[in-house]
């Protein structure tokens, strides 16, 4: 009889190593906690909406979407203002507006603002132009602002929006040496340096490059103003405007005139500030994006 043959042994499967744990996902934070930061602060914004009236769909969709609780507005374009609309928003309004250009506003979140004045001291009779807003809103002294363009230059175009600059300067040193917490915010017309703008080649014989107008904003911030935006981003290009030609929102080919300053006295109470530029990609959007503060509630 034949001998059987030994059969061998499989080695046995090399065994797995346990699984780790996935780790936790971090949580979120609680929604009170949420709640609680935005009872202790106020966001403060300005956005050229370049027609309120056109475009008061995307303007309602920012407002509800990001909250705001005081809002300066310029280049409203019309004698007439949506002011049902926005109460039902939930804002209470002021506005100094004409037909077709310029135009100013200032909305808040829950309260009416109360007018102070609606033009700059030493404002000529015959200057009809819509362009400045002063009021106060939950214990703040809110300038909006609209500089004029001034282009071309040179020209009495430009000449005009110096003059206007100069007025402004004058009342700003008067709103600062008041000790009150001030914002002046707006749109300045104004591209302070050439780290504000994606290339200033492009843009040397523009009104808002040009060495008078960075002059005037120099002369303005010196009084002690603090630029919010460029404070909390010393280091980064960081853009308000972008026009409609040549792709300058999809090439990111941005510049930097929208601004945010604000007084001593105001200035400690700053959180964050930023730009919302997802209003500037929605359809048939303005070619400004809102910039915002938080500062903390008196």
């Amino acid at each position: 009889m034949a001998a059987k043959k030994k059969v061998k042994a499989k080695p046995a499967a090399p065994r797995k190593a346990p699984a780790k744990a996935k780790p936790a996902a971090p949580r979120k934070a609680p929604a009170k906690a949420k709640a609680k930061a935005k009872a202790t602060t106020l966001k403060v914004a300005t956005f050229n909406v370049n027609g309120v009236r056109g475009r008061l769909p995307q303007l309602l969709d920012w407002l509800g979407k990001e909250s705001p609780d005081i809002v300066c507005l310029q280049e409203l374009k019309a004698d007439s203002f949506p002011k049902a609309e926005l109460a039902s928003a939930g804002y209470g309004s002021l506005w100094n507006a004409q037909r077709s250009w310029n135009g100013v506003a200032i909305l808040a979140k829950g309260t009416e603002p109360i007018e102070v004045r609606r033009q700059l001291p030493g404002t000529p009779s015959d200057d009809t132009q819509s362009r400045y807003l002063e009021a106060a809103v939950n214990g703040v002294l809110i300038a909006g602002v609209y500089l004029p363009n001034g282009n071309p230059q040179p020209g009495p175009k430009f000449d005009y929006k110096l003059a206007w600059f100069e007025r402004l300067i004058a009342h700003a040193q008067t709103l600062y040496d008041s000790g009150h917490p001030v914002a002046l915010i707006g749109d300045f017309n104004v591209v302070p340096t050439d780290f504000d703008i994606y290339n200033p080649r492009s843009w040397l014989k523009d009104a808002l490059l040009q060495p008078e107008s960075r002059e005037c904003f120099r002369r303005l911030v010196s009084q002690g103003w603090e630029d919010v935006l460029r404070a909390r981003f010393p280091d980064e290009q960081i853009f308000t405007f972008w026009d409609y030609f040549r792709q300058h929102w999809q090439r990111n080919a941005g510049l930097r005139i929208d601004h945010l300053l604000v007084s001593p006295r105001l200035a400690p109470r700053v959180r964050e500030a930023g730009v919302d530029r997802w209003v500037r990609g929605v359809p048939h959007a303005s070619d400004h994006a809102p910039a915002w503060m938080t500062i903390t509630r008196s």
